[in-house]
C-alpha cells in the first residue's frame, strides 16, 4: 500500500534547503528586515546562520513560517 503524503510544506526539507531558497529569493539584506534576526543582519553567512536557527527554536520558527508563505513565489 501507498502511504499517504504528508499535507506538511516542510515534510522532508532540511532547515539547509529552507535558508539557501529563502536566501537566494531574498537575500540577507530583506530576510534581516522581514526577521529581526541578528544573524540575517550583522556579517550573514549561511553556515553561522545554520548554527543560530539549529540552537534558537523561536528563530527557526519564524524562517520556517517565512518560507511557508513565500513557498507559493518560489
Amino acid at each position: 500500500m501507498e502511504k499517504p503524503k504528508s499535507n506538511d510544506p516542510l515534510h522532508g526539507i532540511t532547515l539547509q534547503t529552507i535558508l539557501e531558497q529563502l536566501v537566494a529569493y531574498y537575500g540577507f539584506d530583506t530576510m534581516g528586515e522581514l526577521i529581526n534576526i541578528k544573524c540575517f543582519k550583522s556579517n550573514p553567512t549561511l553556515k553561522s546562520s545554520l548554527t543560530f536557527l539549529r540552537k534558537t527554536d523561536w528563530a527557526r520558527k519564524k524562517v520556517e513560517e517565512l518560507y511557508v508563505k513565500t513557498l507559493p513565489k518560489l
